[in-house]
């Protein structure tokens, strides 16, 4: 899930990115690795701009993965840690990157509520 909403995604914050880019290498990523990325409309993290969700398998969910939530994929080298992440699997497949163990962050209640309702 990547965030297009709010303050992610956008010019007027973050006028050095290519938010088009980092959307199509993403994607190309998630499809390689079996997976799929969605465009949210706001999940409520505005802090943390440009916010990436990365959300487990339905098996990984069951043995107790969690959504990684990742903040500040401000620029090239992180979109392309995630997206090497995804290629390989992602969350509860294998390790996570360094880059993303960084800019992970824990999820407030309402965030994780705004996830809940993109998901429906």
């Amino acid at each position: 899930m990547v965030c297009r909403g709010g303050d992610c995604g956008s010019r007027h914050k973050h006028p050095d990115i290519d938010h088009r880019r980092q959307l199509e290498v993403l994607r190309a990523a998630a499809i390689e690795g079996g997976g799929r990325v969605v465009a949210s409309r706001c999940l409520d993290a505005c802090d943390h701009s440009n916010v990436v969700v990365l959300i487990p398998a339905s098996q990984e969910l069951a043995n107790g993965e969690a959504p990684v939530w990742i903040g500040q994929c401000n620029d090239d080298l992180s979109t392309h840690e995630i997206a090497a992440w995804l290629t390989r699997g992602g969350p509860g497949v294998t390790p996570q990157p360094v880059a993303v163990e960084v800019q992970r962050f824990h999820p407030s209640r309402a965030n994780r509520h705004e996830l809940e309702e993109e998901l429906t």
